[in-house]
């Protein structure tokens, strides 16, 4: 096997400094997002979602961003999958984007909220058919016995819904992440990356913190 330790490679695509970055950090945040797409990343809204269980385990998932407003990061899910029923009981969550191929890093710090039914149903109409049997036909984190099961189960709701528009499941659902802390990486020469947190402060507004690399 190869020896890990001599993995590595210096990190020179260009530095951040503070009068480079938007006040607010969502405008920030867009702005970084639209160059990750311009970069023709195959999946830029990516995100590492991590949550808590009641026994201080952690556990992370890439989910796809569906949403961004001043509101906060928007994703959607079964409600009785893992990070689901994680989140019913602590709220509090992170979100990680890794850009690799620009060298750059977000990390989000936030809680959630769940959505309305109406913007559920409306993101819902809005994908692919095959994508909404699929979220009938999964029960997911459950276990399942085979991926012919998981199939057979796909095609029995392809026939139920054969005709007419698929409803909304009552177990699919979505979620706000109302951010209090983002922090921007950026790699830099000999490892001293420049890193920026946003701490949102009580009146709304952000104070922006350089943190050591």
């Amino acid at each position: 096997m190869m020896k890990l330790e001599d993995i590595r490679r210096e990190y020179s695509k260009g530095g951040l400094r503070r009068e480079m970055l938007a006040d607010d950090p969502i405008t920030q945040f867009e702005i970084w997002l639209q160059q990750a797409v311009d970069a023709k990343f195959s999946d830029p809204t990516a995100m590492v979602v991590a949550t808590v269980d009641d026994t201080g385990q952690p556990s992370q998932r890439i989910v796809l961003l569906k949403h961004l407003d001043e509101q906060g990061f928007v994703f959607f899910t079964n409600t009785g999958s893992r990070k689901a029923q994680e989140l019913q009981g602590n709220n509090k969550i992170s979100l990680h984007f890794p850009w690799h191929a620009i060298e750059r890093q977000v990390i989000v710090y936030g809680e959630t909220k769940p959505l309305s039914t109406a913007a559920v149903a409306k993101y819902f109409l809005s994908r692919p058919e095959e994508s909404q049997l699929a979220a009938w036909a999964s029960q997911q984190s459950r276990p399942v016995s085979s991926r012919k099961v998981l199939m057979e189960t796909f095609q029995t709701m392809k026939a139920k819904f054969s005709k007419g528009e698929i409803p909304l499941p009552d177990f699919w659902g979505g979620y706000c992440v109302e951010p209090t802390k983002i922090e921007f990486w950026q790699g830099g020469d000999h490892r001293l990356h420049d890193r920026f947190m946003y701490v949102k402060q009580s009146a709304g507004s952000w104070k922006i913190e350089r943190l050591n690399p």
